[in-house]
């Protein structure tokens, strides 16, 4: 039989100790039969006590209560699509703007825009970071617009 080295992840422990509670044993006999079988990777005596503790009140779920900590995300779809389309509107629009305009905190437009969307501002204007291929090739391949053209051009790229 061979000694490998096998990870058990949280809840696998507590699936353990939730078992040899069942089957009456205590906190203390659960922790040494688990001691005597995993070794080094035996959770501490005082994690076996709160589970067990816990299955004595009456909770048998082996999952983590939810907590009160940090707040759902604003980065959500719907945020991301407003700034993009607050953006595609008007490419000089500041990141301030659009904080105050959604009701979202400055810090996390920055991070819609730079992070989520792949955009910078060069000359006081949101581009893409990045080109695809297509997009380079089709640059470099345009032929110059005609003269009549430019100022055609010049109003849609404000």
């Amino acid at each position: 039989m061979s000694t490998e080295i096998v990870k058990i992840e949280k809840l696998e422990y507590r699936a353990i100790i939730k078992y040899l509670y069942l089957k009456g044993l205590r906190g203390k006999q659960i922790y040494e039969d688990m001691l005597n079988t995993l070794g080094d990777q035996c959770p501490s005596y005082a994690t076996v006590k709160n589970w067990t503790a816990s299955f004595k009140r009456g909770k048998f779920s082996i999952e983590d209560d939810d907590r009160s900590g940090r707040p759902v995300s604003v980065s959500v779809p719907e945020n991301i699509d407003a700034v993009h389309d607050m953006i595609l509107s008007d490419r000089r629009i500041g990141l301030k703007r659009i904080s105050e305009a959604l009701n979202i905190s400055y810090e996390r437009v920055h991070h819609i825009v730079h992070v989520n969307l792949d955009m910078t501002k060069i000359s006081a204007k949101w581009i893409p970071k990045c080109l695809n291929v297509d997009q380079k090739r089709a640059r470099v391949e345009a032929p110059p617009a005609p003269v009549w053209l430019r100022p055609t051009i010049i109003s849609f790229l404000n």
